[in-house]
């Protein structure tokens, strides 16, 4: 394997100026589904060779359960700096894996309680709340169960086009099953810090993807803008950062501003000639190096393993 086996927790890197050029040139949903991707294959890859790393580590502690042949010097040979990196990669992985499953388990348990809490509202697919707390989200329940919930407070704080404007964002959340994409980019920069860049990035695309699908199902950019300032300016957000909502944390200005301005265009890729296009091409060749090193790297450890450890 040699040095190679660590590029997957580097190559992250290379997806950082795409991660900043994409919110300013990329149609918001090209960007969402990019970063997306590129997050996840190397959250995957890094977190595959960790473990790998982490078997040579293993076979080093005295009484662990491995076969005798993970202690042969010719698997240990295989990880540089063997004695060192592979006992770092043991703890690494544990807080990888705790994190992630916390992550996960709170997701989850938001969900439920939300879930819960309407159980006595009537089933339709928006809740309005009587709470004296402005804010929206969008809730996903798979099919019928998607809802968007607000309350009173913030609906007395819009125009009636700024609250179409509002339910058009949230049910443009729910189409497009945002939260999914929120939790694998936030599940990958657990996995990398490196990615964070990159989850940062979504949290941004998504919004203002449904901003623009909001806009078109309106007709009017204008009252989507202000209904966003507006509620920004009194709502708390949404409980969870998976949870997607009209007024979440971020650059709200910048989502003002592009809503003011004309459409964005639509492109599935973009052109390698401009500063976009090459970010993109260097975050896929980062993608695509990762996923050889961690393939090649997977295919090396067995061979060795299973010569070293005959069944």
């Amino acid at each position: 394997m040699g040095v190679f086996v660590f590029l997957p927790l580097v190559l992250p890197l290379t997806a950082w100026p795409v991660a900043r050029l994409a919110e300013q040139r990329l149609h918001p949903r090209t960007a969402t589904r990019l970063l997306t991707a590129v997050a996840a294959v190397m959250a995957l890859c890094s977190t595959v060779c960790l473990a790998l790393v982490m078997v040579v580590g293993t076979a080093q502690l005295p009484g662990n359960p491995l076969p005798d042949g993970w202690s042969d010097p010719e698997v240990r040979a295989a990880v540089p700096y063997d004695e060192v990196v592979g006992k770092a990669a043991i703890p690494a992985l544990c807080a990888v894996v705790l994190v992630s499953a916390r992550a996960l388990w709170r997701h989850g348990r938001v969900r439920r309680r939300a879930h819960r809490a309407l159980a006595g509202l009537p089933g339709t697919a928006v809740a309005v709340l009587p709470d004296d707390v402005p804010y929206a989200y969008a809730l996903p329940g798979g099919g019928r169960r998607d809802r968007v919930v607000v309350t009173t407070a913030l609906l007395d704080c819009l125009e009636p086009a700024e609250r179409r404007a509002l339910f058009a964002h949230e049910r443009a959340h729910l189409a497009a099953r945002h939260h999914r994409f929120l939790l694998a980019v936030r599940l990958a920069a657990l996995a990398n810090p490196f990615l964070r860049p990159l989850r940062t990035a979504v949290a941004y695309t998504a919004e203002r993807w449904a901003d623009e699908e909001a806009a078109k199902t309106v007709g009017d950019r204008r009252a989507v803008a202000t209904a966003i300032g507006k509620a920004a300016l009194v709502s708390r957000g949404t409980p969870v950062a998976t949870l997607a909502g009209l007024a979440a944390p971020g650059p709200v200005p910048r989502r003002v501003a592009a809503l003011l301005g004309p459409a964005p265009a639509v492109r599935t890729w973009p052109s390698v000639f401009t500063s976009v296009g090459l970010a993109a091409w260097a975050a896929a060749a980062g993608t695509a190096v990762s996923a050889m090193s961690s393939a090649n790297a997977a295919v090396t450890m067995f061979l060795i393993l299973r010569a070293a450890a005959p069944l």
